[in-house]
């Protein structure tokens, strides 16, 4: 289907882009949205008719949105969730997680912003990008961690799963010289020398 766009969209064009597109994404995407209309020549009159004044509400929604950008770009959020011993997450964390407290920290996007190219399963931080209009992006850091102190350690850089995992291992060779040297005073034979 020929549909005109009346707003950029990311990988098809900008405004004023007359681009074929498969018909499902025109009819449930595109056309719903407001964000392009059906190629006919009615519609391409009207379009070239209020051409200016789509091009400005543009530029007005990106003005306000790099405001927006401004604000929460590069801010670190703080997620405590529930985890395994390996760091493993007991379900995951979704956007709208993400959306619900950047919200929380005073921002306002919607849940629809927030780009997750597939759910965060595991503890550690991460960089998400927020899409705060067609041309505006913004990074904020999202910290999943088990307990507020091993949010702290993580925003310093450390890794506390392998951390977790070293300490565990330097115990566990603790206790096998522990029971070496146990053994060695306890064996009958090493007494003897």
């Amino acid at each position: 289907m020929q549909v005109i766009l009346l707003e950029r969209v990311e990988n098809l064009g900008v405004i004023g882009d007359e681009v074929k597109v498969r018909d499902g994404f025109a009819r449930n995407f595109l056309l719903p949205q407001k964000k392009a209309l059906r190629a006919t020549d009615a519609n391409r009159k009207a379009f070239e008719a209020r051409r200016a004044e789509i091009e400005a509400k543009n530029a007005e929604t990106k003005a306000a949105a790099a405001k927006a950008g401004d604000k929460i770009d590069g801010a670190s959020y703080v997620l405590i969730r529930q985890a395994g011993e390996a760091g493993q997450l007991y379900g995951s964390v979704s956007s709208r997680d993400i959306a619900d407290e950047v919200v929380k920290g005073g921002a306002k996007i919607e849940r629809s912003a927030v780009v997750l190219d597939k759910p965060i399963k595991t503890v550690g931080v991460y960089d998400v990008r927020v899409r705060l209009h067609a041309e505006v992006s913004a990074t904020i850091k999202v910290n999943v961690a088990r307990s507020a102190d091993e949010a702290e350690r993580q925003a310093k850089g450390e890794n506390v799963i392998t951390s977790a995992a070293e300490a565990d291992r330097a115990e566990a060779e603790a206790q096998a010289a522990e029971l070496a040297a146990a053994s060695i005073t306890n064996d009958p034979a090493a007494r003897a020398e």
